[in-house]
């Protein structure tokens, strides 16, 4: 036979249907189960407590049974050895009470503790303390060579295929080419094409860029599309073009706002790398002049005073050495070494008979530079 009686009495905390009108309801149940809950640890608490006395009533117990058979193999003859050993009776006896004592509450408690009505805490227990699921741990994120190692792979076999799919216009067409590749749909495609728009930019081919360019966003938009759904993207690029041909004017203006931005980025880093490399040939030019002291020509040139400009400018040896004799010896031994070092002329020229136009006004220049020097030291 099954005992069903304790079913009887369950407490509940919203066990009534209806309450009077003036009283707060939800107020009423929420103290109802607080009154519970305090109930319930007073109860724990003296538990715990009749536990605690009664394990210390029966360690003092076992101590004193040691001390006794300590002191039945121990010599009992003397006097003192006889009344500790009765002392020691006593407290044993005087423990045994105590210790039913603590026997006798706890049945007690017990008995009051099966007869306590069940509620919503006591129904049921945990069967499990935790729970494990079988995870597979997340992939290491790829590293910027990685990266750019699978990107440099992708578009070393993919690279006719993207193009093509760039240059498509219709929905309809982009849509069924990435059916039957859908390998494109991926991110190496965008970044191919944004990189793709910017060689266009600078190779002044606008109109293709800009073609380029719609179908860049057009990739970016199935991918972000994937992050938001947290799908494969290839799982979901049918959706983005049933969406973009049926969509309202809000989802287009939006596109198309996109796509404008995306204009001016390309642009923009268009016009960067173009600065760039004149400012790389314009380096390389500069250092393809340098003269034998590391400076270039033509700033030293245009560092020269005026007069001293005229003077390479017309190629007037003889002005030239009129307009040094007539400078501050210092300024001038200043510039004509400035002009060596960026091989303007060149000193210790050869003799006069076997130098050609250009060589002798070199060596005339030279010789000006000498007559500066001598004149600025006697």
């Amino acid at each position: 036979m099954v005992d069903y009686s304790v079913w009887d009495h369950i407490e509940v905390s919203d066990d009534e249907d209806e309450t009077h009108p003036n009283i707060d309801t939800a107020s009423l149940f929420r103290w109802r189960h607080q009154a519970r809950v305090e109930r319930m640890e007073q109860f724990q608490k003296e538990k715990e407590e009749l536990d605690r006395g009664c394990r210390d009533c029966q360690r003092k117990v076992a101590e004193c049974q040691q001390k006794l058979k300590a002191l039945e193999v121990a010599d009992r003859e003397g006097e003192g050895a006889q009344g500790e050993w009765q002392r020691l009776q006593a407290e044993a006896q005087e423990l045994r009470k105590e210790e039913k004592t603590w026997e006798r509450k706890l049945d007690e408690l017990h008995r009051k503790e099966k007869s306590m009505p069940w509620n919503v805490d006591t129904l049921s227990r945990d069967g499990f303390s935790k729970s494990v699921f079988n995870v597979k741990p997340d992939q290491e994120e790829e590293s910027e060579e990685q990266k750019e190692q699978k990107h440099k792979t992708f578009v070393e076999k993919y690279e006719a295929q993207i193009k093509h799919f760039g240059m498509l216009r219709r929905w309809d067409d982009s849509q069924k080419y990435l059916s039957d590749h859908t390998h494109l749909v991926c991110e190496e495609t965008a970044n191919y094409l944004v990189i793709w728009c910017i060689d266009l930019e600078v190779e002044e081919k606008c109109a293709l860029m800009e073609q380029v360019a719609h179908q860049t966003i057009v990739m970016q938009f199935i991918l972000e599309l994937a992050k938001s759904l947290k799908v494969d993207p290839r799982a979901c690029f049918r959706q983005f073009f049933t969406k973009i041909k049926t969509a309202d004017q809000q989802y287009m203006e939006g596109f198309n706002d996109e796509l404008e931005s995306f204009k001016e980025r390309v642009r923009g880093r268009a016009k960067v790398r173009v600065e760039r490399a004149l400012q790389e040939y314009e380096e390389e030019e500069r250092r393809k002049r340098l003269g034998p002291g590391g400076l270039d020509p033509v700033e030293v040139y245009e560092a020269l005073p005026v007069k001293l400009q005229k003077c390479f400018d017309v190629k007037d040896v003889q002005m030239l050495q009129d307009t040094i004799s007539q400078m501050d010896p210092t300024e001038a031994k200043y510039h004509m070494q400035r002009c060596i070092d960026s091989g303007l002329w060149v000193p210790n020229a050869k003799p006069a008979s076997s130098l050609d136009k250009g060589e002798e006004e070199a060596a005339l220049l030279s010789a000006a530079a000498k007559k500066a020097e001598d004149k600025e030291h006697p």
